[in-house]
């Protein structure tokens, strides 16, 4: 079967991003995000006990999860379609939390309640297709405010992250590392000088709204 490869370079629409490969080359992409998830969901609660004091809690942080889904959306369904991303960063964030709760349950002392893996559950099935669509539309996007609004979502959770280290825990250290990559993440990854400054514009808006929607409520869970 002749299969045809759409180039990542800029030109490529945002819509005609064919799919690529046959159901078999599709369902490796969902087993690669799953087993993926899986095992980064092991990692990052083993990773709770190799880390130091206070920077234990960033391992699972929802900033790096949903990096795992930006990811997936970037790299493993670039030549795929934007639905097929969104699709990929729900699968990788489902992973994540049976990996990270499933191995507290079986290797270590249990998961407790089922309260907190169903939160994290449902908010990973909220933020794996948007992070996912968001990676993808980052690669391919020839739309300025796509490509813009997709950085700055994501480096706008590490700004949330910050202010959640900042303001809640007084962890300074650990929101000074997740500031650095709210800034460094734009201007890195932006194409051009304009996409830099757009984007940490969006990356503030971004950081402010996920604070406020996503880490206040959770405090208020966790009270």
């Amino acid at each position: 079967m002749t299969t045809s490869t759409i180039p990542d370079a800029p030109g490529v629409p945002d819509a005609p991003a064919a799919p690529r490969g046959d159901v078999r080359t599709r369902v490796g992409r969902v087993a690669v995000a799953a087993g993926g998830g899986l095992l980064l969901g092991v990692l990052t609660n083993l990773a709770q006990g190799w880390l130091p004091d206070t920077w234990q809690q960033l391992a699972n942080s929802g900033a790096v999860w949903s990096a795992v889904a930006f990811a997936v959306g970037a790299v493993l369904y670039r030549q795929e379609r934007v639905v097929h991303a969104a699709s990929g960063g729900a699968v990788a964030e489902v992973g994540l939390v049976v990996g990270y709760y499933g191995y507290a349950e079986f290797g270590r002392d249990g998961a407790g309640s089922l309260f907190f893996p169903l939160v994290w559950l449902g908010l990973g099935l909220v933020a794996g297709p948007l992070f996912g669509a968001a990676g993808w539309w980052w690669r391919r996007g020839l739309d300025v405010r796509r490509r813009v609004l997709s950085l700055g979502a994501f480096a706008g959770l590490w700004g949330m992250e910050g202010l959640m280290y900042a303001v809640d825990l007084g962890y300074m250290p650990e929101a000074y590392a997740c500031l650095a990559l709210f800034v460094l993440i734009p201007l890195l990854m932006a194409r051009d000088h304009k996409e830099r400054a757009l984007t940490l514009g969006a990356a503030a808006v971004c950081g402010l709204v996920a604070y406020g929607a996503v880490e206040v409520p959770l405090q208020m869970l966790s009270a």
